[in-house]
């Protein structure tokens, strides 16, 4: 497939990783985990010890980031070290809250996400990627499912990655990010009207795909 930009956007639990992942792999795409980005400025900022989250702390941190990706963007890499089980700790997972509703920071890291899809066949996963990032792609995908699935799909891959959790902590978080999510100021999660909206609650991730995949047929035969 060639000149393709696929867009998909929707609240933490859905499944919009493991999703974007396979479909890159069953379609020879590039695969972008924009909220890898942000975790990794969290991270970044952690480490340096900022612990005022103003533009003029974030901006040193941007000035001087490098994120990377590898294995078809299963490897996330942050000034040269992999980072890809550091960014997904509890800890980062309480201060990319304060990072990602960061307008100055968003407006940063999304040139950085443009950037990476200039030439590529992509596809890209987040919060803001049909809305902003990928305004201007037909390949729109809003992928949700229900708080208890959310809830029981995050708890199952907390315990595999031997994170301490109860599924009640892991609901009530989710509940959380989702207000936090579609009320920040800064490009709040949306769904846009020519965004696809798929329910996962009852569908597997192949199941997904061939929605996704049947969508994009559609929209290049011209059906409506």
């Amino acid at each position: 497939m060639n000149n393709i930009h696929i867009a998909i956007d929707g609240p933490a639990g859905a499944g919009k990783g493991t999703v974007a992942k396979e479909l890159a792999e069953k379609l020879n795409l590039t695969y972008l985990d924009t909220g890898a980005m942000y975790r990794c400025v969290a991270c970044a900022a952690k480490m340096a010890g900022v612990k005022s989250y103003d533009n003029d702390s974030l901006g040193k941190i941007l000035d001087d980031i490098d994120i990377t990706f590898a294995d078809s963007g299963k490897k996330v890499f942050l000034n040269g070290e992999d980072v890809t089980e550091k960014i997904r700790t509890r800890e980062v997972d309480d201060l990319v809250g304060g990072v990602s509703g960061n307008k100055f920071v968003r407006e940063r890291l999304v040139a950085m996400q443009r950037k990476y899809a200039e030439g590529n066949n992509i596809v890209m996963e987040g919060r803001d990627i049909g809305t902003v990032v990928l305004k201007d792609s037909p390949y729109k995908f809003y992928l949700d499912a229900s708080v208890d699935e959310r809830a029981k799909r995050r708890y199952e891959q907390n315990i595999k990655n031997n994170i301490e959790c109860t599924l009640e902590a892991v609901k009530a978080d989710i509940i959380r990010r989702d207000e936090r999510d579609m009320n920040r100021e800064a490009d709040p999660l949306t769904r846009t009207e020519d965004a696809l909206y798929i329910d996962s609650s009852d569908l597997t991730v192949d199941e997904v795909c061939d929605v996704i995949i049947a969508h994009i047929g559609k929209i290049k035969r011209g059906e409506k």
